[in-house]
């Protein structure tokens, strides 16, 4: 007997999360839904997931557990669609990078005794700087050595929580428990910003003028902070994030302000050091950050992982929990 996991959106983190599972085939019926069917053809073709649905109801219907991996402009929507075909006890996750919003749309839409946890991705260092997105850019092990984030809204099922833990592990991450509103203040800061840091950057030297030379000589720095503004896959969804995160995008924006305007005062009042103080500091708190992270040894900061736990728990605690009921004869 198998759990089915449903994977809707099939881009690099659902794909990659398939991946991950195929490690678990005695576990888990992978079955796949994406809007581009090209994306589920070649998520079949690389092995990340078992079978596809076209429709969304059917592929969610038998599932005990399902995954949107999917932009936030497109999660309220999906909710509305699969709620009346959830299963009782489904356990919903998502990977958003906004939660409390998500949270208010799932206790909105969500029937009873279905369940929801949110997952906050935390790359495996080694594929920061991937040019590649999309499935093609799926990985096994794109969160070996990184983390997912726990997302539980109050009231949870302790069942749901543990299970979420538990895929975390077979995907080889590191469980780190935050509620939503930590969350989105972290995600403003760290997700959400430096893309619209890229996108003003590009607002502010594209089509003005000297850009007619100025594109022949832009080099790495300028590509390295535009990067994220031109790998948007689509512009509504950093706008939908900014939206319904709005409280905190704003203050970090306020702070990025505050930093440039006080770099710009150092220039204009021509205090070297002052301004090389400040560069220092970016700079040092930059490498630092940086060797941190690809390190990775977070596990041995977090006192609140849970223990490892063998497949055969982790499968029985599924089974007990939200899986298949045998039926009854007539």
């Amino acid at each position: 007997m198998t759990v089915q996991i449903t994977i809707v959106g099939l881009g690099q983190i659902g794909g990659s999360i398939g991946l991950a599972f195929a490690e678990h085939k005695e576990m888990f019926l992978r079955v796949g839904h994406d809007r581009e069917l090209e994306a589920a053809r070649q998520a079949i073709k690389l092995g990340a997931i078992d079978k596809s649905s076209i429709n969304l109801p059917s592929a969610v219907r038998d599932a005990e557990i399902v995954l949107l991996a999917l932009p936030i402009d497109q999660i309220r929507e999906t909710l509305e669609i699969i709620a009346p075909d959830l299963r009782e006890h489904a356990v919903v996750l998502d990977t958003a990078p906004v939660k409390e919003v998500v949270t208010a749309w799932t206790k909105e839409l969500l029937p009873p005794n279905r369940h929801y946890v949110g997952l906050t991705p935390v790359l495996n260092p080694s594929y920061l700087l991937m040019p590649d997105s999309g499935i093609n850019a799926a990985r096994a092990d794109l969160f070996h050595h990184g983390m997912l984030c726990i997302v539980t809204p109050p009231g949870t099922a302790s069942e749901a929580i543990k299970l979420s833990a538990d895929l975390t592990r077979l995907v080889g991450a590191t469980a780190l428990f935050v509620d939503p509103v930590e969350n989105d203040s972290l995600m403003a800061a760290t997700h959400i910003l430096p893309q619209l840091i890229s996108a003003a950057l590009l607002n502010a030297t594209v089509d003005q003028p000297g850009w007619y030379e100025a594109r022949k000589i832009a080099g790495r720095s300028y590509a390295e902070v535009t990067n994220p503004a031109v790998q948007l896959s689509e512009p509504q969804t950093l706008s939908s994030s900014a939206l319904v995160n709005r409280e905190n995008v704003l203050r970090v924006m306020d702070a990025m302000i505050a930093s440039l305007q006080a770099l710009r005062n150092d220039i204009a009042q021509e205090d070297s050091q002052a301004l090389v103080s400040r560069l220092e500091r970016a700079q040092q708190g930059g490498e630092l950050w940086w060797s941190q992270r690809q390190a990775a040894k977070w596990s041995e900061e977090s006192s609140l992982a849970p223990d490892i736990s063998t497949s055969s728990e982790i499968f029985g605690r599924m089974i007990g929990f939200g899986g298949r009921k045998k039926k009854k004869k007539d």
